[in-house]
């Protein structure tokens, strides 16, 4: 397992010009990949120093297949470019004018950057902090086309491809089993998919551009002043704007923490919001609306959880060989796919 040393980390904080002492050192968070492989060499750890000066810094180590330095110079840069923008953002250090370097520690070599601490994390949603944060994302959308900046990295929430909300292919995993349920509903849900999916296409040949990828709550900060701030890069790549800001949007409306008095409410309240701030600052067209409540139904439709992870999913019924508890999913399931939510654009 990666330790870093007082020593160490002294080192790379001078490498990034920092040179006050370092009062304590904390740990943020850690990946365990040793845990499904002790001979595992990747690394994902993030560390708070706290400097005499008073001041603290964050600092990410990143050994992971999936990424290179290469990628990280980029995904920092497009963060600076983002605040010489105006968007909030934890101001970046460099070691000569680069934002990230390779360092051996032990047994593990990592990528390392070190970015200012900034307090003030969101963890509940209001209405307020949604249309905020959809208005952020649609002005990081605007600087991003206008730059024409990209970052090489595949993204976590591309409807079109794998996906970290919803997924027709694990819903497709236990096809024998409901077809053998009811097989007209099976064939009916498909063909309503494939309807939608058509639809929602339209936009696929669009140019990419950079996005930051992961808006959640760990990753939004509110200022002093109000407003909200981003940071973790760590998911940056390049997407399609329309297709990333309404899978934020909705990610915001479904996966956060809320206000009690929304109970109930929360998920239209939420997206209404959000999708306000944002056609404020980057309108939506007409297309762009009516291809909006496509992609909800699909997305709702195969909602990850419902369908495999949470405890009273599909698969969990499949397996429990539980027809009855099938059948009512694959009616909720078709259901989704054609009733469309009233949530203006």
């Amino acid at each position: 397992m990666l330790t870093i040393s007082n020593e160490k980390l002294t080192e790379i904080l001078n490498d990034f010009n920092i040179h006050s002492e370092i009062v304590s050192i904390s740990e943020l968070q850690r990946s365990h990949y040793e845990e499904k492989d002790p001979a595992s060499k990747e690394v994902r750890l993030i560390v708070k120093a706290e400097l005499a000066n008073g001041n603290s810094v964050v600092v990410r180590f990143k050994n992971e297949s999936d990424v290179t330095l290469e990628i990280v110079k980029a995904q920092s840069e497009f963060a600076k470019m983002l605040a010489e923008h105006g968007i909030e953002t934890p101001a970046l250090f460099s070691s000569n004018r680069e934002y990230a370097r390779i360092y051996t520690i032990g047994d593990y070599e990592v990528i390392v950057t070190v970015e200012a601490f900034v307090t003030g994390e969101i963890h509940m949603v209001t209405e307020e902090i949604a249309e905020k944060t959809g208005a952020l994302l649609a002005r990081m959308h605007n600087i991003a086309e206008a730059a024409d900046f990209h970052v090489q990295n595949d993204i976590i929430f591309d409807p079109l491809g794998p996906n970290d909300l919803f997924s027709f292919q694990d819903f497709q995993e236990k096809k024998e089993f409901m077809v053998s349920v009811d097989a007209p509903l099976y064939k009916e849900i498909v063909k309503q998919y494939d309807r939608l999916l058509e639809k929602i296409r339209i936009f696929e040949k669009q140019p990419k551009y950079a996005v930051q990828g992961d808006i959640s709550d760990c990753n939004l900060y509110q200022t002093t002043d109000g407003a909200v701030g981003i940071y973790d890069f760590n998911r940056c790549g390049d997407a399609v704007l329309y297709y990333d800001a309404v899978m934020q949007a909705i990610f915001e409306a479904r996966l956060m923490d809320y206000p009690k008095d929304l109970d109930g409410r929360q998920e239209s309240l939420i997206l209404s919001a959000f999708l306000h701030g944002y056609h404020r600052e980057r309108p939506f067209t007409d297309e762009q609306k009516e291809v909006f409540h496509c992609l909800y139904a699909v997305i709702s439709a195969f909602w990850k959880s419902d369908i495999q992870y949470g405890s009273n999913s599909l698969w969990n019924a499949v397996e429990a060989d539980n027809v009855e508890a099938v059948h009512q999913w694959m009616e909720k399931i078709h259901s989704r796919l054609n009733d469309f939510p009233n949530i203006p654009l």
